[in-house]
């Protein structure tokens, strides 16, 4: 089977999972991150080499405050839950986004996570983390720009070079969005160009190996020509 190299995940569904069994959102949220870990240990078996989770948007501080809290809580609980496993099965952290938007205490259980992954060859695990893909694009752009007005480089910028200025380099090559909404979300624009899209019914805390096997069966299948012909 053909194993896409990296692979992006909207995790949709936590909320209305949640709702549908009588519990609170903050239960969905935790069925959730339980989840990361499944679908990481999969993806890393399977010999993925990326995979990128869209965790938390810079549109999610606009949910309910006590909501939001509980979200800056979640890399703990999972990190203190499942790090030494990640670091058994030879897993690295990475993230994507603007961390220092986080509290401290968030902040520094991510970066310890990385820290301590650092070394790790199997799957890159990538916690989109107050992210969003246009935010991505213009602080890129802004940072370009700055390099040309200082003079530390000519405008001249091709599109091979865009990478250089993402928080996430890679070209995405499968899609996934959970929970049957069929829509981007403002994630990973740039990357997305040529990928290939899968929308499953299925809400992100049932999603489990089988329903990850299912998706790369169907990337298999599919006919991946970038605009050319064969």
């Amino acid at each position: 089977m053909n194993i896409p190299e990296t692979v992006a995940i909207i995790m949709d569904g936590n909320g209305r999972w949640a709702k549908q069994r009588g519990l609170p959102r903050t239960a969905g949220h935790k069925k959730g991150a339980d989840q990361v870990r499944t679908i990481a240990l999969e993806a890393n078996r399977l010999g993925i080499k990326k995979l990128i989770l869209y965790a938390f948007s810079t549109e999610n501080w606009k949910r309910p405050e006590d909501e939001v809290s509980y979200l800056c809580k979640l890399p703990g609980l999972f990190f203190s839950k499942f790090i030494n496993e990640l670091m058994e099965k030879n897993i690295r952290v990475t993230f994507a986004g603007e961390l220092e938007k986080f509290p401290k205490e968030t902040q520094e259980v991510i970066r310890k996570a990385i820290d301590r992954t650092r070394e790790n060859t199997g799957l890159e695990l990538c916690l989109a983390i107050n992210y969003g893909a246009r935010r991505e694009i213009l602080l890129a752009m802004q940072k370009y720009a700055q390099q040309v007005n200082t003079g530390l480089r000519e405008n001249d910028l091709r599109e091979e070079e865009m990478k250089e200025y993402l928080f996430v380099p890679e070209d995405v090559d499968l899609l996934i969005r959970t929970s049957g909404e069929e829509r981007i979300s403002n994630f990973l624009l740039w990357q997305i160009a040529y990928a290939e899209l899968i929308f499953t019914k299925k809400a992100w805390p049932e999603f489990n190996e089988a329903d990850l096997d299912a998706c790369l069966q169907e990337y298999d299948q599919r006919d991946r020509r970038f605009g050319g012909v064969k």
